[in-house]
């Protein structure tokens, strides 16, 4: 037969191959061409593409000179030959029959064809039997496999089969089958001395030709015809029994091997694809079957085009140079016998396939050479006594091929094509079908492991274009579960195991599947499964006539019954129905377009990666150990777990929280010698496949938690991080060295579970639902976690996943999962990879000690406010600023490393906050319980938070980088300002600093407020600033005032505190108006400017001085009419309010501080009407004294003014001091009224 395939050499299973190849006209390109054959006025087409060749260019045949007797064997004779391949290929490659698992090896080399690009493959001797059908009497019967649309034929040798089933006991419910249904008495036929007889001379002839000298050389021991047939018997395949190393065995296994690229070395069945051939199966069919016919041991494998019909086929045929054509086949016939149809038919075919364009074909009498005769390829079908049409073949070709994909629909089933001898009714059968009724075990049938292997194979092909092309998946899928469905898991866990991980691999966890077209499964199927075309066909009862083959001398007999029928798949009745062009037509695709059905739901597909790495991880350890094997603890002894005990004082227990979240960060072990904790050897398919799997559900349940927290079930959401960690956990325990993308990923996990705890510790109102939610666990959960714990006690990450119930300790374990995953990430493992997990580590660390900064802080100003007697400030206080503190500038420095400005300002701002809650720590209290002096611990605290909120502005450098923030940095500068200046000037330290320097001090700090106070952006701060400017400058007004009144001597300097102070309160006044919603801060400033006015005016001597004066200030007080007006406004909605009947709401009666909806402060309003009504009279009864005692000649108007303040004034004192504060403000807008045109005509007059 061929070369082995040991003595290929790499690189040669390329269709471009350019060694080792037929010659120029069959190999690379150069083959790849059609040839049209001709017949009639039809034209066949057919393309033959040699993929792989273990023969070496042909040479010429030698010429046998006339009269050379072929029974005398040459001197070479059986010895082992390039040019006709192994010494047992003694005919065209018919002698020997086909082995069992023929295509099957094919398949195997050339994976990327199989499922989708090629119809068949099989033994060229397979494929011309089948298309010899409805010429031939002979018996068929071959096994036929399906794998996506591509069917695999090999000759299932029933009587060979059953007599290996007489000494094993396998296939025993076959053969009760078929002695029932087929032939009661059945018998294998010996082949006759004639046979042999023609076998031996044909392999002379072939050893003649390639000689050389043409010369008859007897060897030195000769042959009698009883050893010849001994000899050459040797050589006939056999169905493959239990392995022996023969001496070519040993020769295979010494050949130098071939290194290949393993194709899936992302899965765990390394041992299948990642190793030398002779060693690739064997390793995998130890348990059972030999790996003797599962090589692809054929001289070339070939390309072949028919019509439509595309082939991968095996040929031995030996091919020569010489003639007018560069290949020729050498064929020997008997002179004395004609060529018939089915030899005409074998040798056109034969040489269609190899793409020989010409026989050479010798003939003999009795051995003894006669002469030679050239035929081309295309006349072939021509030749006297065997003519054929070539149409009819192509349609017998395309027949055979529509029949079986209608009727071979489900892989992973062996399907059973027989013909009976002399008969002319073909039948299919289910083998799988009949061997699930029979109740038999899966091993009985010796094809569903190379099925099974083959099913894989493809998948994992299709695996590595998956990953360009999501459409794929379906048939990937539909590969691995036919695959794992055939296999028994106690024998081939290893395959069961990587087909579970490759179906886990299916589910995208980290993005939405696409929705794709094209080839996929079914949607909900769990494999592709149609009816036949015809439906099962009955078949006329009757018996065939016996007869003999021409060709072979075993024999079988057709006994059709009616139950036979029943049995078969499909029939057809007769095989003259095979000639008749689209007489069986496929209408079924192999697999329909539909999209692959996964759920758009992320849990769900999470869920089906879970639930296959769950069975890949049972059948590992049901190949390891079984649970009993386990050694047993021993009480006495203490199980070491790998938490720390924080029942000391929260978060403090737990200080060494980051070493153990960073005990697996670094490369473990380097090399693991030892068996782990369940048994496994490292290095073995268990250990590298429980790697795959474990990492695979950290992943899943990794997702499941970012699913769940996106949902804010942040209970769920702790249990399934914690579960993703204990899986880490359980790979670390496996694991000898940890690749920088698991760390990478293991960094994820625990930045995942900061910002889970975080989350718990923000949302503390829900725990109880949180806690339930962490409780519960589904019962896959639970095995897996089982399946864990044969590994590893899964404690490790305990600190980091446990629910607690404390807020602050919730906090540090987050902090503690950031840093963890920060150290990860700059960690020498990952020092070479740019990791982009960096900056958001970093950011959510900065937000993490942002978070416990605020948390302290928040503390300390609560301790602050629960004080009932304000002393020194506690130790515990002092405690709770330095942890805040130390946070903030943590933060603030993760921040920066990222160039994050605008979180950096914030924290800026944090620490300035926390400033002034110490300032505030810090006041004064006098034994009195009152407010002591500003103290200069006050000072510092205000001026170090106001140096913090300038860093912030600093950081931020414009508003426009970040509005927001930039505005609540601005309002908190302006604030502080506001405040140390109001503490300053309200509790003035006279008893450290003089008055003045305290008023430089106070006008300085409130004109920075002033400068940050922004009144012209539009925003919901912008009436607060509104009221800051306006205190401020009524504050200020009031300090002048105070000054201008206390100041004696300098005039110069009274002069401009009387300057400032006007200038002050006219824009008090202004801003004040223009809030309309602070009636009672606008009346207050007015009547400090009036009595301003009136102290002015009692520093003056001459009457016009005192009566400009006099009548500036009543102008003055006649705008304190729309502070009236507003708290007229006020009262009378208070009054509608407490009128309307809703007494759930005069229940809620303000009290005599406050209204109901504006605020309005009644109390306060009625101590400024104490002060409005005798100032209001001061200044009318002096108006009307200076104009009454004016020695000049009043004019008509100022006797109309005169008039006017005498009735104002009348009204005023006539006005009951005891009527209702409604009526009283009436009044006094009325009254107000009544002076305002004189007061501004009177204006008008002064300026013109």
């Amino acid at each position: 037969m061929s070369a082995s395939a040991g003595d290929r050499e790499p690189g040669t299973l390329l269709d471009n191959a350019m060694e080792d190849t037929i010659g120029p006209t069959c190999t690379g390109e150069n083959s790849k061409h059609d040839s049209a054959v001709c017949s009639g006025n039809t034209e066949i087409k057919s393309r033959a593409v040699v993929k792989y060749s273990a023969a070496p260019p042909p040479t010429s045949y030698a010429l046998l000179q006339e009269k050379t007797d072929l029974k005398l064997p040459p001197a070479n004779w059986l010895r082992e030959n390039p040019q006709l391949g192994s010494a047992g290929t003694t005919i065209l490659g018919s002698n020997s029959k086909s082995k069992p698992f023929s295509s099957f090896g094919m398949a195997y080399d050339f994976i990327d064809c199989i499922g989708d690009d090629v119809d068949v493959v099989s033994d060229s001797e397979n494929i011309k039997k089948l298309l010899k059908i409805p010429y031939s009497k002979s018996h068929v019967s071959m096994a036929v496999h399906r794998v996506g649309r591509t069917l695999l034929l090999d000759e299932l040798d029933i009587q060979e089969l059953f007599m290996r089933s007489s000494q094993t006991g396998d296939w025993t419910w076959l053969k009760e089958f078929y002695q029932r249904l087929i032939d009661q008495k059945w018998q294998r036929k010996k082949k006759s001395k004639e046979h042999w007889y023609q076998k031996a001379i044909l392999s002379k002839f072939l050893y003649y030709s390639i000689n050389g000298d043409g010369a008859a050389e007897p060897v030195s021991d000769n042959l009698n015809e009883g050893e010849e047939e001994n000899r050459t018997a040797q050589f006939s395949s056999s169905w493959p029994t239990t392995f022996t190393s023969t001496e070519s065995d040993t020769e295979e296994s010494d050949a130098p091997k071939q290194e290949s690229v393993p194709m899936e070395s992302k899965f765990a069945l390394g041992q299948v694809t990642s190793v030398p051939k002779e060693q690739n199966l064997p390793m995998l069919f130890n348990e059972g079957e030999n790996s003797q016919g599962l090589r692809n041991d054929f001289v070339r494998n070939i390309m072949w085009t028919f019509e439509d019909i595309h082939m991968l086929v095996g040929s031995n045929m030996p091919i020569f140079g010489g003639g007018r054509y560069p290949a020729v086949s050498l064929r020997l016939r008997d002179n004395n016998k004609p060529i018939n149809i089915l030899t005409g038919i074998d040798y056109w075919l034969d040489n269609l396939m190899c793409n020989v364009p010409e026989l050479v074909m010798c003939f003999h009498v009795n051995g003894i050479v006669q002469k030679y005769e050239m035929i081309k390829t295309e006349d072939i079908p021509h030749l006297e006594n065997s003519t054929f049409s070539t149409r009819v073949v192509k349609d017998i070709a395309q027949n055979i091929l529509s029949f079986l994909k209608s009727n071979c629909t489900k892989e992973g089933h062996t399907y059973w094509l027989f013909k009976a001898s002399g008969s002319d009714i073909v039948k299919l059968y289910d083998l799988t079908t009949l061997c699930e009724e029979a109740e038999e075990e899966k091993c009985q049938n010796p094809f569903t492991l190379p099925v099974a292997v083959l099913l894989y194979k493809v998948a994992s092909n299709l695996m590595l274009k998956a990953r360009q092309n999501q459409k794929h998946y379906g048939t990937i899928r539909t590969l691995l579960l036919n695959c794992v469905k055939l296999l028994d898991q106690e024998r081939h866990p290893q395959i069961i195991a990587s087909a579970h991980y490759m179906l886990s691999e299916l589910f995208q966890l980290d993005e939405p599947p696409q929705e794709d077209g094209g080839e996929s499964l079914r949607a909900g199927g769990s494999e592709d499964s149609y009816s036949d075309e015809d439906g099962e066909e009955e078949e006329e009862e009757g018996e065939a006539e016996l007869t003999e083959d021409s060709d072979e001398n075993s024999s079988y007999s057709s006994c059709s019954r009616s139950q036979d029928d029943s049995k078969a798949v499909a029939v057809i009745r007769s095989v003259g129905e095979l000639s008749v062009p689209e007489k069986y037509k496929s209408t079924h695709q192999i697999r329909p377009s539909g999209p692959f059905p996964v759920s758009q739901n992320k849990e769900e597909r999470c869920r089906h990666v879970l639930s296959y790495v769950l069975k890949g991880i049972k059948a590992v350890d049901g190949s390891i150990k079984k649970e009993s094997d386990l050694p047993a603890a021993d009480p006495n002894t203490p199980i070491p777990l790998k938490y720390e005990d924080r029942s000391a004082a929260g978060a403090c227990a737990a200080e060494t929280g980051i070493s153990l979240l960073l005990e697996r960060a670094g490369p473990l072990q380097a090399d693991q010698k030892h068996p782990t904790r369940s048994g496994m050897i490292p290095g073995s398919w268990q250990h590298r496949m429980k790697l795959q799997l474990f990492l695979k559900a950290s992943k899943a349940y990794y997702v499941l938690s970012d699913a769940a927290t996106n949902l804010l079930k942040y209970g769920r959401a702790l249990r399934y991080i914690k579960l993703s960690l204990q899986s880490y956990d359980a790979y670390c325990s496996v694991s000898g060295t940890l690749h920088p993308q698991v760390l990478q990923f293991h960094s994820q996990c625990l930045s995942l579970c900061g910002d889970i705890q975080l989350m718990l510790a923000q949302n503390a109102n829900n725990r109880a639902a949180y806690q339930e939610e962490y409780s519960y666990q589904t019962k896959e959960d639970q095995e897996i976690l089982h399946s864990l714990h044969r590994e590893s006690s899964c404690q490790a990450f305990n600190i980091a996943t446990d629910l607690a119930m404390d807020p602050e300790y919730q906090l540090f374990v987050s902090s503690k999962c950031y840093e963890a995953a920060y150290e990860l990430l700059v960690s020498e493992a990952l020092t070479d990879h740019n990791s982009d997990q960096l900056a958001p580590v970093l950011k959510r660390l900065g937000n993490i000690r942002n978070e416990m900064g605020v948390f302290y802080m928040n503390q300390a100003a609560a301790m602050q406010t629960e004080k009932e007697v304000k002393k020194s400030v506690s130790v515990v206080e002092q405690e709770m600023w330095k942890k805040s503190f130390a946070f903030f500038e943590k933060g603030m420095k993760d921040f920066e490393a990222i160039r994050d400005r605008t979180n950096t300002a914030l924290l800026l701002c944090n620490t300035g906050r926390l400033m002034r809650i110490c300032a505030q720590a810090h006041c004064a209290v006098s034994a009195d319980q009152s407010r002591g002096e500003f103290s200069p611990e006050e000072a510092l605290y205000y001026n170090k938070a106001i140096d913090y909120y300038l860093r912030a502005m600093k950081a931020l450098t414009s508003r426009e980088s970040h509005p927001a923030v930039w505005d609540s940095v601005n309002w908190e500068l302006s604030t502080t300002y506001f405040t140390l200046a109001t503490l300053l000037q309200d509790y003035a330290p006279l008893s450290r600093k003089a008055q003045e320097q305290i008023e430089r001090e106070v006008t300085e700090a409130m004109m920075k407020s002033l400068r940050y106070c922004d009144l012209q952006t539009e925003s919901a701060r912008q009436p607060l600033y509104q009221y800051r400017a306006a205190t401020i400058h009524h504050r200020l007004a009031s300090m002048y005032h105070s000054c201008f009144r206390n100041q004696v001597g300098d005039e110069h300097l009274r002069k401009q505190h009387r300057s400032q102070a006007e200038l002050h309160y006219s824009k008090a006044v202004c801003l004040f108006l223009s809030l309309k919603d602070a009636p009672c801060e606008l009346l207050r400033t007015l009547l400090e400017r009036v009595a301003f006015a009136e102290f002015t005016m009692a520093g003056q001597s001459s009457s016009a001085a005192k009566l400009k004066s006099l009548t500036g200030a009543i102008e003055n007080m006649t705008e304190t009419r729309f502070a009236f007006q507003m708290i007229h406004k006020e009262l009378l909605e208070e009054q509608i309010e407490l009128s309307e009947p809703q007494p759930a709401e005069s229940a809620e009666s303000p009290d005599v501080t406050s209204g109901p909806s504006s605020g309005l402060n009644l109390q306060e309003v009625m101590k400024l009407v104490g002060v409005f009504e005798p100032s209001f009279s001061f200044l009318l009864l002096q108006l009307i004294k200076l104009m009454t005692t004016m020695k000049r000649k009043p004019s008509n108007k100022d006797e109309e003014l005169l008039k006017t303040y005498k009735n104002v004034y009348s009204k005023l004192l006539r006005a009951e001091k005891t009527a209702p504060l409604l009526s009283r403000v009436s009044l006094y807008i009325e009254l107000l009224q009544q002076l305002t045109p004189q007061s501004e005509s009177d204006d008008r007059g002064a300026h013109s």
